[in-house]
């Protein structure tokens, strides 16, 4: 039975449920940014998926950084598997542009969160969405 990792609820918001991977908002409007999470029990890395589900996973990703880039401007989509504190496998799709907070550096360490105002949390999820369901 697949249970989720704290972190994610606490953090993030329930956007979607794809074939393999649920799709969540990470709640930080300082970037926009997905992340999909393997609805697997007890698996931490790529290599513990099935060749199969692997496939599913390279093309949930694929999907969700084109939506992405659909609907905001961005300089670099960011695909990144770390895992150094949530173990439960997961994968992010951020979009960067030059001039976000941490750019050219990773997104991770520094400065603090900004939670999305209601208005714009929904604008983003429907436009993503949209996006992805064409």
């Amino acid at each position: 039975m697949f249970k989720l990792n704290h972190r994610f609820e606490e953090d993030s918001i329930f956007v979607t449920k794809l074939e393999l991977c649920q799709v969540r908002l990470q709640n930080d409007a300082r970037f926009p940014w997905f992340i999909l999470i393997p609805e697997v029990e007890g698996v931490e890395e790529v290599d513990a998926l099935s060749v199969s589900q692997q496939h599913v996973l390279i093309d949930e990703s694929s999907k969700v950084s084109a939506a992405l880039r659909t609907v905001v401007s961005a300089d670099k989509i960011n695909v990144a598997n770390l895992g150094n504190i949530v173990r439960q496998l997961h994968w992010h799709v951020v979009a960067r542009t030059e001039n976000d907070v941490a750019w050219p550096g990773p997104i991770w360490g520094g400065g603090t969160a900004e939670k999305y105002e209601d208005k714009k949390r929904v604008e983003l999820i429907d436009s993503f969405l949209t996006a992805l369901n064409k």
